[in-house]
């Protein structure tokens, strides 16, 4: 009997894995043993870049917020900490937005905490 190696699944294996690879530079776009380190490396990167971008955003809507705040007499510590206490159930990201595109309604937040 002859030998059965399922020839079509590995390369359906092989080319999804070359065509995650595309874009990328030299040996690592075309020779599936680089490819398939570069994409498995790429796919860590990823994952941990999902996280960083939560955090970079959140370090981005505070300085926002407290540039916002200190316009208006405050510090970012003491007014998050007049919104909590007043209950403004309003997040960083909706505060920071109002901070940078509507101070007018910022001013009315802050003064509401004061």
């Amino acid at each position: 009997m002859p030998r059965s190696v399922n020839a079509v699944a590995s390369r359906a294996r092989r080319k999804k894995i070359l065509k995650r690879a595309k874009g990328f530079f030299g040996r690592r776009k075309n020779v599936w043993t680089v490819a398939k380190n570069a994409v498995d490396k790429a796919g860590v990167y990823a994952y941990s870049g999902r996280k960083q971008k939560k955090r970079n955003f959140r370090a981005l809507w505070i300085q926002r917020i407290n540039a916002g705040a200190r316009i208006n007499g405050l510090s970012y510590s003491k007014f998050m900490g007049n919104v909590a206490k007043k209950d403004i159930q309003l997040n960083r990201k909706v505060l920071a937005d109002l901070a940078m595109n509507h101070p007018e309604a910022f001013k009315a937040v802050v003064d509401y905490t004061k």
